[in-house]
């Protein structure tokens, strides 16, 4: 709708400015074909350009563009309308018709001018802008836990990895903690991102654009993603209910942890070493190699053995999957 409104202006505009010229001249019907001509030629110019990626040279040229036709038209608006004979028609034609393609590709190509403005401001060494469009930035939890690097060996990840300078800094200070626990954690995920950073399948991108303003990682977290319309890689549940309700795109380590458990289904046999007690009475519980919490039914007096069992529920939650089964007899 905007477009169309400036398209209209753009044209009245244009015959406005054709009648006055060619008045002053005393050639106005001449001066009005054209105007027509021009008006026609710039607009086609202006359809055509829509078709065209706006990235590379390009957005270079557009700014300087409309900088030089604005600066043009200004000059001209404050010279006034009686001193036209003193200006080349070709001189208003070109000023106009180069400001209306330069504003409007700006508004049209908005969201491609913004990606460039965005990329431009990050770096990789002697690296340039991020230019993939599959991005995915890496928060500090999904950094530390250290399974992004396994996936990436996989090359099931595509795209681009941006550590942000902020979730850098936070790993920092948490390698340089006086607590032994937090500081191992800092010191392994930087050690994780530069092992991922070597590898030559992967491209990583570290991103300066930083937010004062905001406080929390997280939130700058956020911030960035809609910025570059990018997605938060993270095994952080909080962060995880953030982004849906702000509406960015996570991928959730966990959660594709999750999926790629072996399916169990009700009737299923398995084996289970039994090492603690339930939280019901006679319950016996044990853990699969994945991690899979199994709960066995009546299972409490073979704690420390290895026992058969015949699932018969399987539970989703939050937290994990949860396998219920019942007792059908002992392997040691």
């Amino acid at each position: 709708m905007i477009s169309l409104i400036i398209r209209i202006l753009f044209v009245i505009i244009s015959l406005i400015i054709g009648c006055l010229v060619g008045y002053s001249y005393g050639i106005l019907i001449p001066a009005m074909i054209i105007t027509i001509i021009l008006i026609s030629m710039f607009i086609l110019a202006e359809i055509l350009i829509q078709k065209l990626s706006i990235k590379g040279i390009i957005s270079g040229v557009i700014g300087l563009i409309i900088g030089l036709a604005l600066a043009n038209l200004l000059s001209l608006c404050l010279l006034g309308i009686p001193q036209l004979k003193g200006i080349s028609g070709w001189q208003l034609s070109l000023n106009l018709g180069l400001g209306y393609i330069g504003l409007m590709m700006g508004i049209i190509k908005k969201h491609e001018m913004l990606d460039i403005l965005s990329h431009s401001s990050m770096t990789h060494g002697n690296v340039s802008a991020v230019t993939n469009d599959d991005k995915k930035i890496l928060d500090t939890s999904v950094i530390i836990d250290g399974r992004i690097e396994d996936i990436c060996e996989t090359g099931f990840l595509t795209g681009t990895l941006i550590a942000p300078r902020f979730v850098l800094l936070e790993l920092q200070r948490i390698a340089d903690s006086s607590d032994s626990l937090k500081r191992t954690r800092g010191r392994r995920g930087m050690d994780i991102l530069h092992k991922i950073q070597k590898r030559p399948n992967v491209n990583v991108q570290i991103s300066e654009i930083d937010y004062p303003d905001v406080k929390e990682v997280d939130s700058k977290l956020l911030c960035l993603a809609k910025e570059l319309k990018a997605k938060v890689m993270t095994n952080d549940f909080n962060l995880n209910k953030l982004a849906q309700l702000e509406g960015v795109g996570i991928l959730n380590i966990n959660e594709l942890a999750e999926a790629l458990k072996p399916v169990v289904l009700p009737g299923e046999e398995m084996q289970v070493h039994i090492i603690k007690e339930g939280k019901e009475y006679s319950q016996g519980v044990g853990y699969l190699d994945d991690g899979t919490m199994v709960v066995v039914d009546n299972g409490y007096d073979y704690i420390g053995r290895r026992v058969k069992t015949i699932v018969t529920s399987v539970l989703q939650t939050t937290a994990g999957r949860m396998i219920f089964t019942r007792l059908e007899g002992t392997v040691n």
